[in-house]
């Protein structure tokens, strides 16, 4: 399958499991792709599902967002930020992991973030852009940049705390995360500062 044969991706800062999904399903559509883990464990499992497909850096989920030294350096590989370097999507965990990557996302290309919805919480309107991520697609908008959010909630594992499941009557799947978000990155192509919940109805319990 050469779905995304031609684009460059950096997976960083997100849940392992959502992670490794993102980064498989672009890695089985011919991308390339630059994926962030949290420790040796985390690379060695990558490494395992990925093959030699993916290129990872190990970023310590306690590194400051501005510590990213190792990433840049990987992100060197593919040139300078511009029309001819950097990558076309990046999938960070949030803004402000996002925000030191943002010279290297090329014009055109998006950011989907991830914002997990609290069990307990209702989801806001995905009419309704979140804060954060409205604020950043506007102020990508003139580099004509896509700025979207997925919003997972009972994904694989019951939250800390017995909480009923969700409408469709079954946790989600990382996998499940992973097709939203690369719809937001790629198939949404007239969709910018929107917050789509992964959560099978969870927030829009009566």
């Amino acid at each position: 399958m050469t779905r995304y044969a031609g684009s460059r991706a950096v997976v960083v800062g997100q849940e392992p499991g959502i992670a490794l999904a993102i980064a498989k399903r672009l890695v089985e559509g011919g991308a390339q792709v630059l994926l962030t883990v949290g420790g040796q464990e985390e690379r060695a499992r990558a490494r395992t599902e990925l093959g030699s497909a993916a290129r990872l850096v190990v970023l310590a989920p306690s590194a400051a967002p501005g510590d990213r030294g190792a990433l840049a350096g990987e992100l060197g590989r593919w040139g300078g930020p511009g029309e001819d370097g950097g990558a076309d999507l990046l999938f960070a965990g949030a803004v402000d992991t996002a925000r030191p990557l943002l010279p290297w996302v090329r014009d055109g290309g998006a950011v989907v973030l991830t914002s997990p919805v609290p069990p307990d919480t209702a989801a806001p309107d995905t009419a309704t852009p979140d804060t954060a991520v409205g604020a950043l697609a506007s102020e990508l908008a003139g580099r004509g940049i896509r700025v979207n959010a997925v919003a997972p909630g009972c994904i694989e594992a019951p939250p800390a705390g017995a909480v009923p499941l969700p409408p469709l009557g079954r946790l989600g799947s990382a996998e499940e995360v992973a097709r939203a978000a690369l719809f937001l990155a790629t198939d949404a192509t007239f969709t910018t500062g929107a917050r789509l919940p992964v959560d099978g109805g969870l927030g829009r319990r009566p």
